[in-house]
């Protein structure tokens, strides 16, 4: 598992380290300085001109540090003060080491090392650095960036204004939730760490890896029959959207399970009979199911919600709520909710999950995980809040999905990844489990497929017919 730290996670091991484990602020820095110019020399030719840009904070302290070091080792190299005069004590302090030229500009640099801000910086970057940034942006260099691209919010990834567009980031001491939540992920480039001896003293967001999530596919008993990996039923599908319930049900017959039940409209149970054989086409929906999926292409009027309420009153199992279940439930009451009989998970995209919560889109995209920390907790539900990285929660564990890309970004996408959810809950993993071996697997093969037809050209059925590559794959990491 690799952990996200948010910035007052980060500050707060940093007080650790500093005044429990009495390793200096100054040695700290000085290490950060020292991996940024590892990764630095790394990229750089010994005939390089590198220009490191400082501000006046500590970040700026690492690239005096960082300067400093690559002088020592023959390289040619600048320094930009950009911090109009006001450095943090530890700044100052390294900066009376560093011996080596100025410069103002980014003038034929091959290298630039960005140390304009850390990850606290939580305002809009305006005036004189958001034009330095800009030319950083303009120059054409190799750009590393320290802990994170100026700019770029530690905490929500999303650009206060204007951030620096880097190759590499150098993630001091631990991985951000910037680096992968909003504009994040398309600024930093290759984050990699540089371990500086500071670890997490609170809980924090993880991501799974491969091994991690093979751990969710224990080798199946020979000795086993349908009924031994569970049922998933299927409430999805309308006159309007008969393709929502096709690919709902094809995520599950992916998944594993032993059944796959489909409660459809009268009229669409022959035609999807007829691509999906396998399952079953049930004349109600199915309350001895071990894993129910409610929502996809139903409409969200007041049927729905009634449909909805019910479920939510009677089902004992495991159940998803996605897309039009919530639009329901946003439209008529969200309340009902905190009554429910089973256990639930809500899927919701960010303008679903608007809805549902009564946030703006912009105050949702501004604190993902906290939002749908807060939202698991008060509705007493876990929350898979998709995006670009997907926010998995039951109100006190957070995992982040890192897999995945824009081939996604499609319509079907949501109804696929529902049933492939609805069949892991039903062959025997919790909720939280589920969405986070569902995502996973989604993801990598929606990465498959994109190398096969492009992330242009990719369907939502494309991703499903690569369900079983992805595993295969995964499962080589046990």
């Amino acid at each position: 598992m690799i952990k996200y730290l948010t910035n007052a996670q980060m500050r707060a091991a940093d007080r650790y380290t500093i005044e429990t484990l009495k390793h200096s602020s100054l040695s700290l820095m000085e290490r950060a300085g020292g991996a940024i110019a590892e990764h630095t020399a790394a990229a750089a030719s010994k005939n390089a001109k590198i220009l490191v840009v400082c501000g006046g904070g500590n970040n700026g302290g690492d690239g005096y540090v960082c300067a400093r070091l690559l002088l020592s080792r023959g390289y040619d190299v600048k320094v930009w003060d950009v911090s109009e005069g006001k450095y943090s004590p530890d700044c100052a302090a390294v900066k009376k080491l560093y011996a080596g030229g100025y410069d103002d500009g980014v003038d034929s640099c091959d290298i630039i090392v960005d140390c304009i801000f850390g990850t606290g910086l939580c305002r809009k970057v305006e005036g004189k650095a958001a034009n330095v940034i800009r030319a950083v942006n303009a120059s054409g260099a190799y750009v590393i960036s320290a802990d994170i691209p100026s700019g770029i919010n530690g905490d929500n990834g999303l650009v206060e204004g204007v951030a620096v567009k880097a190759d590499i980031t150098v993630a001091i001491a631990q991985y951000k939730l910037g680096h992968i939540l909003g504009d994040g992920v398309d600024y930093c480039g290759k984050v990699v760490p540089a371990d500086i001896g500071i670890e997490p003293v609170e809980d924090c967001a993880v991501s799974f890896e491969d091994g991690d999530v093979a751990k969710l596919f224990p080798s199946k008993n020979r000795n086993s029959n349908k009924g031994t990996f569970g049922s998933a039923c299927l409430v999805a599908g309308s006159k309007k959207y008969p393709g929502a319930a096709a690919l709902c049900i094809a995520g599950a017959l992916r998944s594993g399970c032993g059944y796959v039940k489909s409660y459809v409209p009268e009229q669409l149970k022959y035609p999807l009979a007829a691509n999906s054989p396998q399952a079953v086409y049930l004349e109600s929906p199915d309350f001895e199911s071990t894993a129910m999926a409610v929502g996809c292409g139903l409409g969200c009027g007041i049927e729905t919600y009634e449909l909805v309420s019910n479920i939510l009153k009677n089902y004992r199992g495991k159940l998803i709520l996605d897309a039009d279940g919530l639009n329901a439930l946003a439209r008529y009451g969200v309340d009902v909710l905190k009554d429910a009989a089973c256990r639930v998970i809500v899927t919701p995209h960010i303008k679903e999950f608007s809805r549902i919560s009564g946030l703006s889109v912009e105050e949702v995209l501004s604190d993902p995980v906290g939002h749908a920390c807060q939202f698991s907790q008060k509705y007493h539900v876990d929350v898979l809040l998709k995006s670009t990285m997907s926010v998995i929660t039951d109100g006190k564990n957070v995992i982040i999905n890192t897999k995945g890309c824009p081939a996604l970004a499609k319509g079907g996408s949501g109804d696929m990844l529902a049933g492939l959810l609805c069949g892991t809950a039903a062959r025997g993993l919790d909720l939280l489990k589920s969405a986070v071996c569902s995502t996973y697997l989604l993801g990598r093969a929606a990465e498959i497929a994109s190398l096969c037809y492009t992330e242009y050209c990719v369907t939502a059925l494309d991703i499903a017919n690569k369900l079983p590559q992805a595993l295969k794959e995964i499962l080589l990491s046990k």
